[in-house]
């Protein structure tokens, strides 16, 4: 597939085009680089490739063969449905999004298990109680989503003697993982028993609400943590779990809209902590080089590691 007029957009658009340099890394192509919201129809029909973290609101596909989301998620693509052309690549952004998210859930499970805001409590009234903290080798940990995140994920935590158990929608054997069962062979005594149930998930067909009031009424005093994508969890099934004890606590970085809005429930909720969405951002320089690796592969027609299978939505 032959490149030749790109059309950058989105938040990264100026930082992306200071770091291109499009003479010397673009090797002559032809490149647009457009503020958000001043994409014209004129700009879409004019690139044959398209990058960005989500569609423009007048998004169209025009001459276009290839769209690259600057992110890790493509929730907002797959949203044009049956739109999408077949003769249309759609690749993704692959760069430590493991490792930060396997630093971000290590954190908030430290801060659980060594009771950092029991203490910090206790210290504001000037008291002096001993309270155990817990091993991480201890903790049963169920990861929804045994992909490249999933797995780094469960890397990290196996390096510290956790036994982690993976969850997919195969299935299929991953490394780090003690054990992998598809999402149909979930059981009671799994969920349970869980200390900790991560999410990453992509958002699909199948996982939208998955965490609805049926799955958190099969759990029991779990730290549910969300940083795979934010319309996979039912938020009211999550509060109305929290105040009936089914879940211990919650943390949340991702949310169907966002920012979230003020009037959420969810900011007031003494057993949820929110996050902006920032447990793996895309720095400017890693997108530049998943970009230009992804369009070097892209051209010389070479199997892509970060192709999005538009069938199955990731």
């Amino acid at each position: 597939m032959k490149i030749t007029n790109i059309l950058f957009t989105g938040r990264l658009v100026k930082e992306l085009e200071g770091l291109l340099n499009a003479e010397e890394m673009l090797n002559g192509r032809r490149v647009r680089f457009v503020p958000d919201g001043e994409v014209s129809s004129e700009d879409l029909d004019w690139a044959d490739a398209y990058v960005a973290f989500h569609p423009t609101a007048n998004f169209h596909f025009g001459n276009l063969k290839w769209v690259h989301s600057l992110g890790a998620g493509v929730d907002r693509y797959m949203a044009l449905g049956d739109r999408w052309p077949d003769e249309v690549l759609l690749t993704r952004t692959i760069t430590s999004f493991g490792q930060k998210i396997g630093e971000y859930t290590l954190s908030y499970m430290l801060k659980e298990l060594q009771h950092h805001d029991r203490f910090r409590e206790q210290q504001g009234r000037g008291e002096w109680k001993v309270v155990a903290p817990r091993a991480l080798d201890e903790m049963k940990v169920v990861v929804f989503g045994t992909g490249e995140i999933g797995q780094e994920l469960a890397r990290i935590l196996a390096f510290f003697g956790v036994r982690v158990v993976g969850v997919s929608r195969s299935g299929a054997d991953k490394d780090h993982f003690g054990r992998v069962m598809s999402l149909g062979e979930l059981d009671d005594s799994l969920l349970g028993n869980a200390d900790f149930i991560i999410n990453t998930l992509p958002l699909t067909k199948e996982t939208e609400r998955f965490f609805d009031e049926r799955f958190f009424g099969r759990v029991n005093q779990a730290v549910f943590v969300n940083v795979g994508r934010g319309a996979t969890v039912d938020h009211g099934s999550l509060l109305d779990a929290l105040d009936s004890g089914g879940l211990k606590a919650a943390v949340l970085d991702v949310f169907e809209e966002e920012p979230l809005p003020a009037d959420s429930p969810l900011w007031s909720h003494p057993g949820v902590t929110i996050t902006p969405h920032i447990s793996a951002i895309t720095t400017p320089e890693e997108a530049v080089e998943c970009f230009l690796e992804t369009l070097e592969t892209v051209e010389s027609g070479e199997e892509l590691r970060n192709r999005v299978d538009v069938g199955r939505g990731y």
